[in-house]
């Protein structure tokens, strides 16, 4: 079973053996956002799906140069001001923080539009994915499922922003369990008196629904302090304490950052190379002929931060030269 997406068909490549789990491949003639993959052979993640589907299993990967600022889940009950939380960095640092673009099996709804906001997906597709893995979380919603891909969350990061993930507890529970290294944040009310008010504050839930929200709330809450799920866990008593509690959660002093993407060097193979593997380190040695005379020059990648992998990204490859 092949796991992944599959690099597009091309003329040749360079493949290196890294360790007992994956193996480089580096392709000839592909532009430089498309030209580093990995073949995962016996990674953590090949594992899972093996013994989960009896049968024999390697995954595609694409490689990513440097790392990507890790995602952000924020979860918290119903009224606690999460969104109000999260709108606030969005608007502070608008090209910093982005949203994934969740699945659902629904149909489009008046002007809804595909990958603006969903992507519109078969059932049996959505369902073939989330077994293979690909989702980090997931749920049944009225009878369509709803759920966030790691594609959409690589996605983000491919754009050069931090990704925010705002989910509910189990939501955050499934992302805890899955390979996505993430951030977690829990939004905590002062006590369920103030939580109420502000859910009957907002005018927009009947008796019975504010009842609901409100048994939900203190299973959240149970379930944000004690499952071991968050990394840190704020109390919104005070918004603007809050916020810039987040802000320096998330190491931001408060100017806008430049997040630009580096641009990506492209590694282009002669006829004549050789290659070998130093610890860490993958050299290649290039020899073209210019003008009737043979240049050489070398590419040094460096694999000693390898993060992630298979079914989103594998990032952390770096060029020494």
């Amino acid at each position: 079973m092949v796991l992944g997406t599959e690099p597009k068909p091309y003329e040749g490549h360079l493949a290196i053996r890294l360790n007992e789990d994956r193996i480089i491949i580096i392709i000839k003639g592909s532009n430089p956002d498309d030209c580093i993959w990995f073949l995962e052979v016996d990674t953590e993640y090949v594992k899972q799906q093996k013994k989960a589907s009896g049968t024999e299993v390697v995954a595609w990967s694409k490689g990513a140069r440097g790392d990507a600022e890790k995602p952000v889940v924020i979860s918290g009950p119903s009224g606690v001001g999460k969104g109000t939380l999260i709108n606030m960095l969005m608007k502070e640092f608008p090209s910093m923080f982005g949203f994934s673009i969740s699945h659902t099996t629904r149909a489009p709804r008046g002007t809804e539009k595909n990958e603006v906001h969903y992507h519109f997906t078969e059932r049996s597709i959505m369902e073939k994915d989330i077994k293979d893995g690909k989702f980090l979380e997931f749920a049944s919603v009225h009878g369509n499922l709803y759920g966030t891909s790691i594609k959409a969350v690589e996605a983000v990061a491919d754009s050069g922003k931090r990704c925010i993930l705002d989910i509910d507890v189990q939501g955050a529970k499934s992302v805890r369990a899955s390979s996505l290294d993430a951030v977690f944040i829990f939004i905590g009310p002062p006590s369920m008196r103030e939580l109420e008010e502000r859910l009957r504050l907002r005018g927009t839930e009947t008796e019975e629904q504010v009842q609901k929200r409100l048994r939900n709330a203190e299973a959240e809450i149970e379930q944000g302090k004690s499952s071991g799920i968050f990394d840190h866990i704020l109390c919104n008593d005070n918004l603007e304490k809050c916020y810039e509690n987040l802000k320096k959660l998330l190491g931001l002093d408060g100017s806008a950052p430049t997040n630009t993407k580096p641009s990506p060097k492209g590694i282009d193979l002669p006829p004549n190379h050789s290659v070998s593997k130093i610890d860490n380190k993958i050299l290649i040695k290039c020899e073209a002929p210019e003008s009737g005379n043979a240049t050489k020059n070398s590419i040094v990648l460096d694999i000693s931060s390898l993060k992630g992998g298979a079914p989103g990204r594998t990032r952390g490859l770096k060029r020494d030269s």
